[in-house]
């Protein structure tokens, strides 16, 4: 399959790949001081299951999210636009450390930038 046909999924190395870079991508939000008490009193364990899920199908990976909505998890939780400006810039470090492409690097970034106003909460102040 050529490049351009592959799903960012698969250009990005399929479902180990992810899932390693879930691992280190979180080993760096957790480690941050402005980040880490969002992590208090939650399993790891189901936020990297959870993420690898959601990862894969933001990607266009074979795997679909079931976990539940994003604005609903994150509701009430005094999530910020400073707080999610630092979540992705781990995130840019942690595939920008994993070999791949600039533009992979900027697409994933974009794609996951989507999810922004519900993971802050400003897609329901709108109206």
């Amino acid at each position: 399959m050529l490049e351009n046909q592959q799903t960012l999924f698969e250009r990005v190395g399929g479902k180990q790949a992810i899932g390693e870079l879930v691992d280190k991508f979180y080993d760096r939000v957790v480690a941050d001081p402005e980040l880490k008490p969002f992590f208090k009193n939650v399993s790891m364990d189901k936020i990297r299951r959870m993420q690898r899920e959601f990862f894969s199908a933001a990607l266009d990976g074979p795997n679909i999210y079931t976990g539940r909505p994003l604005g609903y998890v994150h509701h009430g939780r005094g999530i910020t636009k400073h707080h999610f400006s630092l979540y992705v810039g781990h995130l840019i470090h942690t595939l920008q450390g994993c070999a791949l492409k600039e533009q992979d690097v900027q697409d994933i970034i974009s794609r996951i930038s989507t999810y922004a106003d519900e993971i802050t909460g400003d897609a329901a102040s709108g109206g």
